[in-house]
């Protein structure tokens, strides 16, 4: 192969060409070179040679006609310095369209990024539009096969959790804005003080007449403080089912917003994962494996209380003292879900757990328990 040496090496005349111009390119014979090899130093010595020799003079510099450092686009190369290359080093200049062979140009590396970037770009166009069409082939196929038509995607918002402390805030949000039913699945909880914390929050979306089921695992009734949080969510109105096996550890938010633990679900270990999906799809099929296994569970014994003892008032919430108000005065359901800014169905939840705890089995005997308990301002 003729491989071209740096244009900083010294010039000689072409072999066998005596009176050459002292700027041609030295030329040694050596070799063939792989295309892996030195091809692309030799290319890229030969492409500086080319731009030197391609180059204005050193008096058209001087007279300031040209300034730039690098070479101009499409400056024309003599046909015996282009023959001269050997023929992997000018196709390794072409493939990289720092030389155009048809008008015998050397063009900068500026120009040459230039073209081969809306190469590629054109290149992927086309791609892309064939393999659209190729894929409205496939649909047009499937439809005609029975059963086999594509089927609808979609896009699920997924959130993801490493810390649960951090979880618990995001879920506080959740709890806020929930409106109607939370459904939860507990294979265990997390620690005693963890779950005082957080069952003010529960209390709360009770109070509000939120239809509260929780089904939890046997084997977590075992730790410590389990026992009396979930009697105070029963006392408050929330339904609790135990069964021997529970499969998840999740949340579902008005069958919208799905909860759910992917990692350690014990609270023990310090790695948990968690991940929040909004989907009603994915929600309802949660929604699904809930309902079956909360057939399966028996009800969770509450803590018995004294038939008519109601409780402190401090037990009650100020929405649950409002309602008990409105019904010692003789209001109909239909006024007080209105004041409450709630449907009828979610008030009538809100009065059978008011009235068990009260031992009241009307509701007129409900409003006069709450005056004998003090719960009327």
């Amino acid at each position: 192969m003729v491989l071209f040496m740096s244009p900083k090496t010294p010039r000689r005349p072409l072999e066998g060409s005596p009176g050459a111009p002292a700027c041609t390119p030295e030329i040694h014979r050596e070799e063939p070179v792989g295309e892996h090899g030195r091809a692309p130093v030799a290319a890229r010595a030969a492409y500086e040679a080319l731009v030197q020799r391609a180059a204005p003079s050193p008096e058209v510099l001087a007279a300031g006609a040209c300034a730039q450092s690098r070479p101009p686009d499409g400056t024309g190369t003599p046909a015996g310095d282009m023959e001269a290359l050997p023929g992997d080093v000018r196709r390794w200049l072409a493939e990289r369209r720092l030389l155009d062979e048809t008008h015998r140009q050397v063009r900068s590396p500026q120009r040459a990024l230039h073209e081969l970037i809306a190469e590629h770009r054109s290149r992927i166009d086309r791609y892309r539009e064939e393999l659209h069409h190729g894929l409205e082939a496939v649909d047009d196929v499937l439809r005609m096969l029975p059963g086999m038509g594509p089927t609808k995607r979609e896009t699920v918002e997924a959130e993801f959790f490493d810390d649960r402390t951090r979880l618990r805030k995001r879920m506080e949000d959740l709890d806020a804005l929930c409106r109607e039913q939370v459904l939860g699945m507990r294979t265990d909880f997390p620690a005693r003080e963890v779950l005082e914390e957080g069952l003010e929050t529960d209390l709360r979306l009770l109070g509000r007449g939120i239809d509260l089921r929780l089904l939890v695992a046997a084997r977590a009734l075992r730790r410590t403080g389990v026992a009396q949080y979930l009697s105070a969510l029963m006392d408050h109105g929330a339904r609790v089912r135990v069964a021997s096996t529970v499969p998840l550890h999740l949340n579902v938010f008005d069958r919208a917003v799905t909860v759910m633990a992917v990692g350690t679900a014990d609270g023990r270990d310090e790695i948990s994962g968690d991940v929040i999906l909004h989907s009603t799809r994915l929600a309802d099929s949660f929604v699904r494996v809930f309902d079956h296994h909360w057939a399966t569970g028996h009800p969770a014994a509450p803590r018995v209380k004294p038939p008519g003892t109601g409780g402190a008032p401090e037990d009650y919430s100020p929405r649950e003292r409002e309602v008990l108000a409105l019904l010692a005065a003789g209001a109909k359901d239909e006024v007080i879900a209105r004041r409450l800014d709630c449907s009828e169905r979610t008030l009538r939840r809100l009065l059978t757990s008011l009235m068990a705890r009260l031992g009241a089995d009307s509701r007129f005997a409900a409003g006069v328990q709450a005056v004998r308990l003090g719960l009327l301002d």
